[in-house]
């Protein structure tokens, strides 16, 4: 903070009164957190670039110790955000704990799509990335299987794909808060119902879809709690270094959001939210009907009790829809972040995955 704003501030303490110099001293605090402190350090997992195609890139996360699994894993994330809430912070890190249990680690980052994206389309993420990172992913191993984990609406594409590359040897996929039935979304569907939200509009009129907009859409869901709720509770927890540090972190992931190809996002509403095409067995994609019967691999689906955007019931809607013989439901203690982040998820979410996979990639 600079001598001029502190000088400010210490005329403005000398006006307070006693009783709530504590309460002022903290507001001043966080203030400091968010307007002086610089930015934290994300991502810190060493990783190399494998494969590029257009904006999107393929990490390897590096590892000086020797893997212990031979089947690779490869990590894919929603177009929506960065995908380093996998690998936020030393100590709080899912990606980071994968390569310490001795797992061959991969990321699949779509990057930032610009306007000259509009016209992408889910069916091309599905088709023709995914493929060809898996094939890449197989052959830098040196593997003949491999395990794909999908978060957020990662999971719900990679289901996708799965089911429409049954040749592809898929041997584990995890789901983590992936929503597959999307009859009762809750707000989503209040806010998206095709009635009053004109999708093509909205597509045709923006091109591709701004973050902030998918953030409000988000914070709508719980608007006094999402808006005010977190700047409430930094005031009231300044003094305490672990939680501002969390804080700092999670603000950062959150406002570090991309744009949505509006050609992809089209399918996103109106397939999946508006028409539930995914779960009745009605979705096509490049031609082809999509029939979640086709996955086989083992499966672990992972949903959180107090996940609003992925709900635990749209989560578990796909046990029944697959065919796999070793597959397993289960529903942390969590949210829809704090399954990759924080003190719950590096107590309950990273050991769950590892150890399920342990078992299976051998």
């Amino acid at each position: 903070m600079s001598v001029l704003i502190e000088k400010e501030w210490k005329d403005l303490a000398e006006l307070v009164p006693e009783e709530y110099q504590e309460t002022f001293q903290r507001v001043l605090k966080a203030t400091q957190v968010l307007t002086t402190d610089p930015e934290p350090e994300v991502g810190p997992t060493p990783k190399e670039v494998v494969w590029t195609r257009n904006k999107t890139k393929l990490y390897r996360y590096l590892s000086e110790q020797p893997k212990k699994h031979k089947t690779p894993l490869l990590l894919i994330y929603a177009l929506i955000n960065k995908p380093y809430i996998l690998d936020l912070t030393k100590g709080g890190s899912l990606i980071k704990y994968l390569v310490n249990q001795g797992f061959d680690v991969y990321l699949l980052d779509w990057g930032t799509p610009g306007y000259e994206d509009r016209n992408m389309k889910l069916d091309d993420f599905i088709m023709d990335y995914i493929p060809r990172a898996v094939k890449k992913v197989m052959r830098k191993s040196k593997a003949d299987e491999v395990s794909i984990l999908g978060y957020c609406m990662g999971g719900t594409m990679t289901s996708v794909f799965a089911s429409l590359h049954p040749e592809l040897p898929i041997r584990n996929l995890i789901f983590m808060t992936s929503p597959f039935d999307f009859e009762n979304t809750g707000l989503y569907g209040a806010m998206l119902d095709e009635r009053f939200f004109n999708i093509d509009k909205v597509v045709e009129t923006l091109g591709v879809i701004p973050p902030e907009m998918i953030d409000f859409g988000n914070k709508l869901i719980k608007p006094m709690a999402n808006t005010y709720g977190p700047f409430v509770s930094l005031v009231d927890r300044a003094d305490n270094e672990k939680f501002v540090k969390s804080f700092k972190l999670l603000q950062k992931w959150l406002n570090d959001g991309i744009p949505f190809p509006g050609e992809a996002y089209r399918q996103w509403i109106r397939d999946f939210y508006q028409k539930n095409k995914l779960i009745k067995g009605e979705l096509v994609v490049r031609g082809q009907k999509v029939k979640l019967e086709n996955i086989t691999a083992n499966v672990l689906n992972l949903a959180g009790e107090n996940d609003l955007i992925a709900q635990p019931h749209q989560v578990e809607a796909l046990m029944d829809a697959i065919s796999s013989k070793d597959k397993q439901f289960k529903n942390l203690p969590v949210g829809h972040t704090s399954i990759t982040f924080g003190s719950k998820a590096s107590k309950i979410t990273y050991p769950t995955i590892s150890e399920w996979l342990a078992e299976r990639s051998n």
